[in-house]
């Protein structure tokens, strides 16, 4: 999703900026072969019925982000609307369930075919963020995932990590996590289509693979959005540059068209925001304000009609639409919400005359039109065992970390959970920066600033192991703030503050407001009525009672990835007399521990510090 500093892991466990961009001009050179040569035989029995057509199904998710076990709380919920209209929370995600959901879903389809949209992995929980995210990719081998496009998460650790996740070969700092085991890499191809080093001007990934089977050919195209670089830390694209979605497809799918290879579908990770977060709204209602809307609706109205589907992402939302292409037919766009909960399930009829998929009416109940549906991955069927033994075999590796007691709670502190402009987990980590950088010889900071994107996940006081209900463990705080990103602290002016208050819901976020959390002491009033920078009532602005003044200098305490800009929040980038801090996880376990114990847990913060006027 967007608005999430990516970063290196606990520890800052990172290859040095100095490594750069060293061996990403190698990376194209040792890609895996194309995904038909490894499992394009197609999944489960049955036979394909003679003649003409062939029905392929495109089993697709999105933004998994290293959630190997099922996730906590309300991130691992999916809304589902009732016959009467109500709507009811269903606990769903976890690769033991999503590879169940997978398989079955194969069997009697002899031509299937397994893609995804991107950040499956980055921003991850301990499980998988650890160890750089080798579980996941392992587990993404044996759920036999075809391909799929890089997100932005996927740079979290720069190029050159990213080539390691590809081709293989331990860590380069921290080498190989289990004895005569070394990883593999993965066994399907990263596309990314639109990321060209700056230097050659070449994809430093594959921009596209071709599934074939009997004479049935199908090709991926993957992008990130082009966005990328203002999403994530300087390191993370250094000497990258990303190029606009719609040019990159229609490039590639007019190479893919002089090669013979007809039907094409797009791995787009940018996605939209359906009229309803329920995974079964119909997005084609043609109600007022229904359908989707977001940068995808552009991106879909602009791509050439030689792509038969767009498999999206990272809005993290659920919807099946059908957007027109430019020559005025139904196309299907896809994404299948987050963290394995759903995946989607297309049928494309395959013309084995025109080499391209029938593409007449996207919602038809006939088997020759291409129908899709969005089910949910459901907890309730039988586990993987493989998966099981997976996580298993990690979970002992990172046990004597991830258990360890950092605090309490009285009840859960929803973060990610939370859908109201100011977070109560967002409240409690600007509170835990503020404390840990306001001594004077910390940084002397009166004031903190969180990005809501970087807040991944809630607190449960359910016990997510044997800890017992209440305790925050290390691996529970961890996958809150995976990031591990340094704080800094700098001088900004109080003109400089007001400025990056507004650009909250100005500028690039007027669209899709980034509320930052903040620090006790900071209050104002957000006028949602209004438009623009004015949504923010400036004379409401108030530290510790009083007005800010827009000559005065205030020390600022915000992660590194605010203090780069990142987030449309050029404001906080013109910060100066830098202090760098200990990582945001640090301060956050620190304040944990001090204002909690088992006999005195910490209760949910009021959230009552931005007044909202809707």
């Amino acid at each position: 999703m967007s608005a999430t500093p990516q970063k290196n892991r606990a520890s800052r466990r990172v290859l040095a900026a100095a490594a750069g961009l060293a061996t990403v001009g190698a990376l194209v050179a040792a890609m895996p072969a194309d995904a038909q040569d490894r499992h394009g035989h197609g999944h489960g029995g049955g036979h394909h019925k003679p003649g003409r057509t062939v029905d392929v199904q495109l089993l697709s998710f999105n933004d998994l982000h290293g959630n190997l076990e099922p996730p906590a709380g309300s991130a691992g919920t999916v809304t589902e609307t009732q016959p009467d209209g109500t709507t009811k929370a269903i606990p769903a995600g976890g690769v033991e369930y999503l590879a169940s959901s997978l398989r079955t879903a194969r069997k009697g389809h002899p031509y299937s075919i397994t893609a995804a949209g991107g950040d499956m992995v980055g921003a991850s929980p301990l499980l998988s963020g650890l160890f750089h995210d080798e579980p996941t990719i392992e587990a993404l081998n044996k759920i036999d995932l075809d391909v799929t496009s890089v997100g932005n998460h996927e740079f979290d650790e720069g190029a050159t990590e990213l080539g390691r996740l590809q081709n293989g070969g331990c860590h380069p700092v921290e080498g190989c996590y289990e004895k005569d085991k070394k990883f593999e890499g993965a066994d399907f191809p990263y596309l990314a289509a639109n990321v060209t080093n700056e230097k050659s001007g070449k994809p430093i990934l594959k921009p596209y693979t071709v599934w074939k089977k009997n004479g049935v050919k199908i090709g991926f195209i993957g992008v990130t959005l082009e966005g990328t670089p203002n999403i994530v830390t300087a390191n993370g694209v250094k000497g990258l540059k990303f190029h606009d979605e719609i040019e990159t497809i229609n490039k590639y799918a007019k190479e893919l068209d002089r090669q013979g290879v007809k039907s094409i579908v797009a791995l787009i990770h940018e996605g939209g925001a359906p009229a309803s977060t329920s995974y079964n709204y119909d997005c084609d209602s043609s109600g007022a304000g229904d359908g989707i809307s977001g940068p995808i609706t552009d991106i879909a109205k602009g791509i050439t009609p030689k792509v038969d589907a767009l498999v999206t992402g990272h809005t993290h939302q659920a919807y099946v639409c059908t957007i027109p292409d430019p020559a005025g037919n139904p196309r299907l766009v896809t994404s299948a919400s987050s963290f394995g909960k759903l995946y989607t399930d297309t049928t494309l009829t395959y013309d084995r005359r025109t080499k391209d998929i029938v593409r007449t009416s996207v919602k038809s109940s006939s088997s020759s039109n291409p129908t899709s549906t969005n089910h949910i991955v459901s907890r309730d069927q039988p586990k993987a065992n493989d998966m099981t033994a997976l996580i298993a075999r990690w979970n002992t590796l990172a046990a004597p970390i991830a258990n360890r007691p950092q605090g309490y709670i009285t009840a859960d502190i929803n973060g990610r959970g939370s859908t109201a402009p100011e977070k109560p987990l967002g409240d409690l980590i600007a509170d835990a920066q503020l404390e840990g950088l306001a001594p004077a010889d910390k940084g002397g900071a009166v004031v903190a600033f969180m990005n809501p994107g970087g807040i991944r996940a809630d607190l449960v006081h359910k016990a997510s192991g044997a800890e017992g209900d209440g305790v925050v463990t290390y691996g529970e705080s961890f996958t809150v703030q995976p990031f591990t990103n340094m704080m800094n602290v700098v001088d900004l002016t109080g003109a400089q503050l007001v400025a990056a208050l507004q650009q909250q819901v100005s500028g690039s976020n007027e669209a899709s407001p980034k509320i930052l959390q903040i620090s006790k002491g900071l209050t104002y009033t957000l006028d949602m009525t209004k438009t623009g920078a004015a949504r923010v009532v400036t004379d409401t602005i108030k530290l510790n009672g009083e007005a800010i003044d827009p000559a005065k200098t205030y020390r600022v305490a915000m992660n590194e990835f605010l203090a780069g800009g990142g987030d449309g929040f050029a404001a906080l980038g013109a910060g100066t007399n830098k202090l760098v801090g200990a990582s945001d996880l640090d301060l956050f376990n620190a304040y944990l521990a001090a204002h909690s114990t088992a006999e005195a847990p910490l209760a949910p913060p009021a959230a009552d510090r931005i007044t909202v006027i809707q």
